[in-house]
C-alpha cells in the first residue's frame, strides 16, 4: 500500500459560508491588493495587482472536525485568510501531489494531526536553503506515520494557514 496525500483548498461550501459570515462571526472585509501577490486559499494562487479580495477569519481544525467528527480541543485556531469575494473556479489538484508554486515560500511549518484532531508533531520547511527538503518531501515524511490523517501548511512568520493536506491511500 502506498500513502499519498491530497492538497486541498477551501471547499466550495466553506467558501460560500465565509463569503457571508466568517468563523469569528463577522462579515468578510473587502480589500484591494494594490501590489498583488497575496496568497489565496480558494484557488491556491496569488492575487493580481488591484484585485479585490475578501479577508475572513478561518478555523481549519474546527471545519475539519465538523466534517470528520474529530475533536481539536485546544488545538482549534482561528486566523485570517484571503479568498476571492465570488466563486473563482477553485483549485485544480496538481499532478503527483506537487505543492502549488504560488504558495511556496522560504519558511513553512507543517503540522500533523491524528484522525481524532490531536497534534502529532510538525516540521519546519526552509525551501531554498542548500540541501533542505522540499514541502513534498516533508509531507511524505510526516505521512510515513500511519497515525497522521491531515497536515496543515502555515507560514512561519505570521502563522497564516496556507493549505490542508489529507491522507489518501492506494493499493
Amino acid at each position: 500500500m502506498t500513502t499519498h496525500y491530497t492538497i486541498l483548498a477551501l471547499a466550495d461550501g466553506t467558501l460560500a459560508e465565509l463569503r457571508t459570515r466568517d468563523d469569528a462571526g463577522a462579515p468578510p472585509r473587502a480589500v484591494t491588493d494594490t501590489e498583488g501577490g497575496t496568497p489565496l486559499r480558494c484557488c491556491l494562487r496569488r492575487s493580481e495587482p488591484d484585485e479585490t479580495l475578501a479577508l475572513v477569519s478561518y478555523a481549519p481544525l474546527r471545519r475539519w472536525a465538523r466534517e470528520t467528527g474529530a475533536d481539536p480541543g485546544p488545538y482549534d485556531e482561528v486566523g485570517p485568510v484571503f479568498i476571492h469575494p465570488a466563486d473563482c473556479g477553485g483549485w485544480t489538484d496538481s499532478p503527483n501531489g506537487a505543492y502549488p508554486d504560488a504558495l511556496r515560500g522560504a519558511r513553512r511549518v507543517l503540522r500533523a494531526y491524528s484522525a481524532e484532531g490531536r497534534i502529532l508533531g510538525g516540521l519546519l520547511v526552509e525551501e531554498g536553503r542548500k540541501d533542505a527538503p522540499t514541502i513534498e518531501e516533508s509531507l511524505t515524511r510526516l505521512y510515513a506515520d500511519p497515525l497522521v490523517a491531515a497536515v496543515h501548511v502555515r507560514a512561519v512568520e505570521y502563522g497564516c494557514f496556507h493549505a490542508e493536506t489529507r491522507r489518501s491511500t492506494t493499493r
